[in-house]
């Protein structure tokens, strides 16, 4: 996929941002299910080699924020696009309610901790993104607290990239009645109902404050060194289809080189 194509996903800098200007029905790229799933394939197994490359070069570190509402399918997305990493180069985080200790500490510290090492990809599940989501719409520190952390945010990418990190931050984009047929199909699946939390029924409730709150962190935090892209969501293949032709471009435009092997005239007989 070309940068002209990606391009459509992508969050200019210092554009305003309304959800409702996205379509997360949109199959434009790829109307073909069946070529999609065949390009995704393909696209896995393109990203296995730029991992190899990745890893081999040890130049570069790859940071890939995955944000969402709650089915929008993050989980879908590390298991069908990342799927072709090798686990031994890729780490996945999920940033959970925080501990006593990290709430000792600023509440980027945690994750912090986490970010990816030279040559390796990591993967936040939700991410730093929460404490200017969760936290604004639940109110849980006061609004002169959080809407600072925009610019604390910005910073914060701003030195991961300057120290050699490509960061790509993917918002899934799903629809409120999309959300719905999806609850309904955990609570009618016995294999998914374990994933359903009657939590879920009152988050839902707010969704109207979580898209004012995704349109504000959208808007405020897409820079050149860390995008934002906002992937239709609703049809899953075209979802993983995207995402993956995305991840596989930013790595490409790395140009990663396996280096040059240190041959001697000790060989091994």
């Amino acid at each position: 996929m070309a940068d002209s194509e990606t391009k459509r996903y992508r969050i200019k800098p210092g554009t305003r941002v309304d959800l409702d200007d996205f379509d997360p029905d949109e199959t434009k790229l790829i109307d073909d299910k069946d070529e999609a799933l065949a390009k995704s394939e393909k696209s896995q197994e393109r990203l296995a080699e730029l991992q190899e490359l990745l890893y081999a070069e040890h130049e570069h570190k790859i940071l890939i924020i995955l944000q969402g509402m709650d089915t929008s399918g993050k989980d879908g997305s590390v298991r069908h696009v990342m799927g072709g990493f090798n686990p031994s180069g890729v780490r996945v985080v999920s940033f959970k309610k925080p501990t006593s200790v990290e709430l000792d500490h600023d509440y980027l510290w945690r994750v912090h901790r986490q970010v990816p090492a030279t040559g390796e990809v990591v993967v936040f599940n939700r991410s730093h993104y929460e404490d200017v989501l969760v936290v604004r719409v639940h109110n849980l520190v006061p609004e002169k607290v959080w809407s600072k952390r925009y610019d604390h945010i910005n910073e914060f990418e701003r030195m991961l990239a300057d120290s050699g990190t490509t960061i790509l931050k993917i918002f899934l984009h799903i629809s409120k009645d999309e959300q719905r047929q999806r609850l309904e199909a955990r609570i009618q699946d016995a294999k998914k109902r374990w994933k359903f939390q009657h939590g879920d029924i009152e988050e839902r409730k707010l969704w109207s404050d979580y898209v004012r709150a995704y349109e504000d962190a959208l808007e405020k935090t897409s820079t050149k060194w860390a995008p934002w892209y906002v992937i239709p969501a609703n049809t899953k293949w075209y979802r993983n289809y995207v995402v993956g032709a995305v991840v596989c471009r930013t790595l490409e435009k790395l140009d990663m080189r396996y280096p040059e092997p240190d041959l001697t005239d000790e060989v091994v007989d």
